[in-house]
């Protein structure tokens, strides 16, 4: 199949969407597919395999209006292109977010062109406007849907204080763009049970729209290595995003260092005036928390193998990719019990020892207990390295998504012989 796989933003070695780019693209290939990504900066990494397969990146730049080291800068009359951009400008200057449906916008402009390159239209969490017209032009769209962005805009109202909740509602209101496209588009996925269920509420979606295909793990780069920093937790996540709940981690760790040596890495892109720098600070805890960002896989491998203990301490999430990396490393861990996260570590005292969300003094708890049972260590290492195996491999996800794709062919063009005759 040729296959024009979409993505608004694919950052290259963190957040679910460039990491699930990067993987499927280049699995997709192996298979024997011709794979086309066109994405938004940050732009993804496709890996060696990926290039000798054939894969190709057609870069599709926004006026990236929020990228670093200026995030929210006005652009200069000469950057903008067309109307497309003044839409970006004007709804990012009316604290709107405005990257998926531009992105929409344009790769709808890109593929009226080149109709005939490509058999079907995969797009990953974009769910633009753009998609619509995409599909009214003949061609088959799959979309994956990690998990609605509604639960974001729901803690991120909840987290605001003041006149922000309304920042936060104007930011999440192209939600309802979402949902409205998502029940036009006749083929779904997403990535857990969990996630499948909120989407149908969340969206309106009838039962057997969606299908669940689970993510991967390269578990060749993700594996066991030698010996651990003892006290050592690791944590990948978004610091600064209320649905990740690292604030309920950092007061973990200041509980249990007043008991105990401990270092927490937190893997993420910090803002030095963000409420997690902020917490760092007022817990006195700098000496106890590093902060690393931009790790290769290959780092971020050694990272997690290194550490006795990994910790998701997340109030939400439809799957969760530092799970399965972390199980993939054989490091136990502390997970809460919000979203799919039980269903991708599995039960409590499989692979990890569970704790309910928004709850710091659970969270020390568990680690602590951890730190303190090497037998246990080895055991739920183990157990995770053993579930990662037998149930997440990149190749599995790639060979069920080419087979969703041929059945939304085979249902658009039995549409459209009906629709001819």
């Amino acid at each position: 199949m040729r296959i024009a796989l979409l993505s608004y933003r694919s950052k290259p070695h963190c957040g679910g969407q460039g990491v699930y780019v990067r993987h499927l693209a280049r699995e997709l290939a192996v298979l024997g597919h011709s794979v086309e990504v066109f994405s938004g900066q940050p732009y993804p990494d496709l890996d060696e395999v990926a290039l000798d397969h054939g894969v190709r990146l057609t870069k599709v730049p926004s006026l990236d209006l929020y990228g670093e080291p200026n995030p929210f800068r006005t652009p200069r009359p000469r950057e903008i292109r067309d109307w497309i951009d003044v839409l970006e400008v004007a709804t990012m200057w009316t604290a709107g977010f405005p990257e998926p449906l531009t992105f929409s916008l344009r790769m709808a402009r890109i593929l009226k062109a080149r109709r005939d390159d490509f058999d079907v239209v995969h797009d990953n969490q974009c769910l633009g406007w753009g998609l619509l017209d995409i599909q009214r032009r003949g061609l088959p769209v799959v979309a994956t849907i990690h998990h609605p962005i509604t639960r974001d805009r729901t803690l991120a109202v909840k987290a605001a204080r003041g006149w922000r909740k309304l920042t936060a509602i104007r930011w999440h209101a192209f939600a309802r763009m979402q949902g409205s496209v998502s029940r036009r588009i006749p083929a779904l996925l997403t990535v857990s049970k969990s996630s499948e269920v909120d989407i149908r509420k969340a969206f309106d979606i009838e039962p057997g729209v969606i299908e669940t295909i689970p993510l991967g793990v390269d578990t060749e780069i993700f594996r066991p290595r030698g010996e651990r920093v003892a006290g050592r937790v690791v944590c990948v996540a978004s610091a600064d995003a209320p649905l990740k709940g690292v604030s309920y981690l950092l007061e973990a760790v200041a509980k249990l260092g007043a008991e105990r040596p401990v270092e927490l890495v937190l893997v993420s892109k910090l803002d030095p005036e963000g409420p997690s720098a902020r917490m760092i600070n007022d817990l006195a805890i700098a000496d106890r928390v590093s902060v690393v960002s931009g790790l290769t896989d290959a780092e971020l491998g050694e990272l997690i193998s290194s550490a006795e203990v990994a910790c998701v301490p997340s109030l939400y999430e439809g799957f969760s990719l530092p799970v399965i990396e972390a199980m993939s490393c054989g490091t136990p861990l502390v997970v809460t019990t919000a979203g799919a996260i039980p269903e991708v570590a599995g039960a409590d005292g499989e692979a990890s020892l569970h704790v309910p969300p928004m709850d710091s003094g659970a969270l020390a708890s568990a680690i602590g207990r951890l730190l303190d049972d090497p037998a246990l260590r080895t055991r739920l290492g183990a157990g995770g390295r053993a579930r990662v195996q037998s149930r997440y491999s990149w190749s599995a996800v790639a060979a069920r998504t080419a087979a969703h794709y041929t059945r939304a062919i085979a249902a658009k063009t039995t549409g459209d012989a009906r629709a001819d005759s």
